[in-house]
């Protein structure tokens, strides 16, 4: 049985994520897609807005999925599925749309948890929008708006049409995710090829690290910020898994998304990892080609994560080589 595929559609409040799910609903992509939406978010989501194109919409009555202690959105995707298989309903794609305060990471950790949504379920990639009007004062004053922007495999820059210039936002936004790809959107109307396959949770080489152009910004202070490592020769594998673990046990209440593609001493392959907070997984990729440089790359995004201390453990690695 095909996994249903799962969008997570996150952003600070006003940020446009209404507009923007608004728009994949009524676009020829021939999907059937369900939604999730939280009851108080800041534009509730009802036929008004969206007409029918939604297979099924689930309203939650909290407010915020992020901190359900009822499991309620544990409880809705349940639902779904049992619809679904008494042939009441058919989807081939969920979004769950969260409030503008909420935190991603419980979300995402529901897919990984539960012995059933984990077969029947499939995260493809965390959506997360980001108002280039009001985004910084945002972040300045909440640390929640920069978890989101954390947690993004994609990052949406809406408003760019009142707000045309904004360079310094998006060197910022890089700062905080070195790896989700940033793309502008006006009203909402984003390329589906944007949103849809990811592959932000899958096992892959997908790791594009920005490089963005860094200026004094005095003010601008982020508790979410991103720690790229880049190990130039192969390393030993238990020595590379040891510290992870170690990084783990120290940081994990932390660390929001981290990825990487490294290079192991005395193996042809390429061993890739990913992970959220606490949860990761590694395994064996292809074979290192001949034309390319056999070098570690490794992406940690989360909250004042000690960057020297980080670079220092994974710089011992390197010295006996």
């Amino acid at each position: 049985m095909q996994p249903i595929s799962v969008t997570i559609l996150t952003g600070f409040l006003g940020s446009g994520k209404t507009t923007l799910l608004r728009h994949i609903l009524n676009a020829n992509h021939g999907h059937k897609i369900a939604v999730i939406e939280n009851e108080f978010g800041e534009v509730p989501i009802d036929s008004e807005l969206i007409g029918d194109r939604a297979t099924q919409i689930k309203t939650l009555s909290n407010g915020c999925i992020c901190c359900s202690r009822a499991n309620e959105l544990e409880d809705a995707l349940l639902d779904l599925l049992d619809s679904m298989d008494k042939g009441q309903i058919y989807f081939d794609r969920l979004i769950i749309e969260c409030t503008g305060m909420a935190d991603p990471g419980p979300i995402t950790q529901t897919f990984f948890s539960h012995e059933v949504l984990c077969q029947r379920f499939l995260l493809d990639g965390i959506i997360t929008l980001v108002d280039a009007v009001h985004a910084d004062q945002q972040l300045d004053r909440f640390s929640i708006a920069q978890s989101q922007v954390g947690y993004a495999d994609k990052i949406i820059l809406s408003k760019t049409d009142i707000a045309p210039e904004h360079h310094a936002l998006i060197a910022r936004l890089q700062r905080i995710n070195a790896k989700a790809p940033i793309h502008n959107v006006i009203q909402g109307q984003a390329d589906l090829s944007v949103l849809f396959d990811i592959e932000g949770f899958m096992l892959n080489d997908k790791l594009t690290v920005a490089t963005p152009v860094f200026r004094f910004a005095p003010n601008q202070q982020n508790t979410v910020r991103s720690i790229v490592v880049n190990l130039t020769q192969p390393v030993e594998l238990s020595e590379i898994s040891g510290l992870m673990e170690e990084l783990l046990l120290s940081f994990a209440d932390n660390l929001l998304r981290y990825k990487g593609i490294l290079a192991i001493k005395d193996e042809s392959r390429r061993l890739l990892f990913q992970g959220v907070q606490r949860l990761y997984s590694a395994d064996w990729d292809r074979e290192w080609r001949d034309d390319e440089v056999r070098e570690s790359v490794l992406v940690f995004i989360g909250m004042d994560l000690p960057e020297q201390k980080i670079r220092e453990k994974f710089a011992r690695l390197l010295v006996e080589w």
